[in-house]
C-alpha cells in the first residue's frame, strides 16, 4: 500500500523546457525596459526619432555633409560654383575668426588678449580641480589680483595714483558735489516764495556740512598734494597706502598681542602689487590704451559675463542676508532693491547704465562705457541671486546657527563658516541657471554700442565679399555652437560639484 501512494506522485516524464528570460542589459534590454515597454513609451519614442530624424540629420548635413570648407571669397559658396547644395560656408567664419574673438581690437596689440586669456585659464583650471592644493592663494590670485592685471592688460595705460590720491580725490569729489548742490538749493531757495526759506535753510546746512567734511579731508588731500609733488608720484603713494593699511590693520588685528602675521601678509601683499606694477610699467605710462569701444566679440562677451558672474556673488549674498535681517532699515533697503531690479528689464537697465549713470557721478569724474554696463549687470544679476541664496539661507534649519551661537562663535562666523556653506550647497543648480542665463543675456549689450560675439556677427554680415545665401546661417551656427560649449560646460561642471558636495551619497 506505501509504495502504490508513493509512486502516484513520482513524475514519469521530464518538466518542458522554460522560455528563456527577457534580456534587460545591454543595448537591446535597454531598448525594451526604458523605450519600448509600454505603449505611451512606444509612442514617444516614435514622436522623438522622427524629431530628431527632421532636425538633427538636416543639422549635419547643413554643417558638414555639405558644407564648403575652403575658399578665398563668396564665390566658392555659391551652388553654381561648388557644383552641389552648398551648405555651411566655413570659409566665412575662417576669414572672419580674428573679429569673431577681439572685434576691432588693434591687430599688433592682440597678444594682450590672448595673454590675458591664457592668465585666466592658468589659475582657473587649478582651481576647479578640487584635489590641488593651494586653493586659497589661487582663488585670491585670481579673484583679486587677476581684475588688476587684466585691466592694464587690456585697456593699457599706466598708474597716475595709488590709493591716497584715489581716496582723496573720490572723497573731495562727493563733497565737493554735495557742496555745490547745497548752494544750488540755497539759491532756489531765495526765488521761491512758498516754500523758499525752508530750501534755503536746507542748503546752508548741506553748504555748513560740506564745510566741515572738506576740513575733515583736509590732512588726506594734504598728503595727496605732497605726493604730487615728488618727483615719482606713484611710488611714494605707493608706499604712502601701504604703510598706512598696513599700521591699520595690524592696529585693528590686536596689535603685538596677536602676532605680527596681519602685519607681515600686508606688506607681503604690497610687495607682490609692487612688483606688478614694476613688470607692467605702469609707473612709466604702461602699455598703449585701447579704448573699449574697440573691443568686441568673445572679449567682450566673457569680460561682461564673467564680471557679472564674479560681481554679482557678493551682491546677491549681502541682499540675501539684508532681507532677513532683523533690523528693518537694512531688510526695507534690501527688499526695495531686489524688488526694484527684479522688475526691470535688462535693455531698461543697460540703457540707464550707460546714458543715465553719468549724471549721479561727482563733478569730473567719468565712468567709461563699458564699465557702466558691467556695473548695470552686477546690479542686475545680484538682485535674482539674492533670490536664490535666500532659498538656501531658508533651508537650513535653525538649529545650526543656535548650535554655533552655544559653541561661542558670532553672528559673522556663524554665517560665513556654517550657514552659508550649506546653503549655497543647496542651490547650487539655481545659481548655475542664473549664470548661463547672464552668459547668454550678455548680448544684450550691443544694444548700447558694445560689440560683443553676436555684435560682431552682425557686424560682419555687412561685408559685401562673404554675401551668400547661407552665411548669415553660418554665422549664427558657429555663434550658437560657441555659447553651446560654454553653457554645457558650466552645466557639467555643476553636476560634478553637486555629486561632490552631497552629503548623503553612498560611498
Amino acid at each position: 500500500m506505501s509504495d502504490i501512494t508513493t509512486s502516484a506522485f513520482v513524475r514519469q516524464d521530464l518538466v518542458p523546457e522554460r522560455p528563456a528570460p527577457v534580456k534587460t542589459t545591454g543595448f537591446v534590454g535597454f531598448l525594451r525596459t526604458r523605450l519600448f515597454n509600454t505603449p505611451t513609451n512606444i509612442l514617444i519614442t516614435i514622436v522623438s526619432a522622427l524629431l530628431l530624424w527632421f532636425t538633427v540629420v538636416p543639422a549635419i548635413k547643413f554643417l558638414l555633409i555639405d558644407a564648403v570648407w575652403s575658399g578665398k571669397d563668396r564665390t566658392a559658396c555659391l551652388a553654381e560654383n561648388a557644383g552641389h547644395t552648398v551648405g555651411a560656408c566655413w570659409p566665412f567664419v575662417q576669414a572672419k575668426f580674428s573679429q569673431f574673438i577681439y572685434g576691432f581690437y588693434p591687430e599688433p596689440e592682440r597678444w594682450r588678449v590672448n595673454l590675458t586669456f591664457i592668465l585666466a585659464a592658468i589659475l582657473l583650471l587649478p582651481l576647479l580641480i578640487p584635489r590641488l592644493p593651494a586653493k586659497s592663494l589661487n582663488a585670491s590670485l585670481f579673484f583679486l589680483a587677476f581684475p588688476v592685471v587684466a585691466f592694464f592688460l587690456l585697456l593699457g595705460g599706466g598708474l597716475q595714483g595709488f590709493g591716497v590720491s584715489w581716496t582723496a580725490g573720490i572723497l573731495s569729489g562727493f563733497n565737493d558735489s554735495i557742496g555745490e548742490a547745497g548752494r544750488k538749493l540755497g539759491t532756489a531757495g531765495e526765488t521761491i516764495a512758498v516754500i523758499g526759506p525752508l530750501l534755503w535753510a536746507l542748503g546752508k546746512l548741506i553748504v555748513l556740512i560740506s564745510t566741515i567734511v572738506s576740513y575733515i579731508l583736509w590732512p588726506l588731500t594734504w598728503l595727496r598734494d605732497q605726493i604730487q609733488m615728488s618727483g615719482r608720484p606713484v611710488w611714494a603713494d605707493f608706499a604712502a597706502t601701504a604703510a598706512i593699511v598696513s599700521i591699520l590693520l595690524f592696529i585693528l588685528n590686536g596689535g603685538t598681542r596677536a602676532g605680527w602675521r596681519p602685519l607681515i601678509t600686508s606688506l607681503a601683499i604690497f610687495a607682490g602689487i609692487g612688483i606688478v606694477i614694476a613688470v607692467m610699467g605702469l609707473d612709466r605710462g604702461g602699455l598703449p590704451v585701447v579704448d573699449t569701444r574697440l573691443w568686441g566679440g568673445l572679449l567682450v562677451t566673457l569680460v561682461v559675463s564673467v564680471t557679472g558672474i564674479v560681481a554679482s556673488m557678493p551682491v546677491g549674498i549681502a541682499l540675501a542676508l539684508g532681507r532677513r535681517s532683523t533690523i528693518p532699515l537694512i531688510r526695507i533697503f534690501s527688499i526695495a532693491f531686489i524688488e526694484f531690479w527684479r522688475g526691470v528689464p535688462l535693455i531698461t537697465v543697460l540703457f540707464f547704465a550707460t546714458y543715465m549713470l553719468p549724471l549721479f557721478v561727482p563733478t569730473g569724474f567719468t565712468v567709461d562705457g563699458l564699465m557702466r554696463a558691467l556695473i548695470g549687470i552686477a546690479l542686475f544679476a545680484g538682485a535674482y541671486q539674492a533670490e536664490v541664496i535666500r532659498g538656501g539661507l531658508q533651508a537650513i534649519p535653525r538649529g545650526q546657527g543656535e548650535a554655533a551661537s552655544a559653541l561661542g562663535l558670532s553672528w559673522g562666523k556663524t554665517t560665513a563658516l556654517i550657514v552659508m556653506p550649506q546653503a549655497l550647497r543647496h542651490v547650487i543648480p539655481g545659481l548655475v541657471n542664473s549664470f548661463i542665463a547672464l552668459f547668454k543675456d550678455t548680448s544684450l549689450v550691443s544694444i548700447v554700442a558694445l560689440f560683443d560675439l553676436l555684435g560682431s556677427l552682425r557686424a560682419s554680415f555687412s561685408d559685401p565679399v562673404w554675401s551668400t545665401p547661407t552665411t548669415l546661417f553660418t554665422g549664427f551656427a558657429f555663434a550658437g555652437i560657441i555659447y553651446f560649449i560654454f553653457c554645457f560646460g558650466m552645466s557639467r561642471y555643476s553636476l560634478f560639484v553637486e555629486n561632490r558636495l552631497n552629503a548623503h551619497r553612498r560611498n
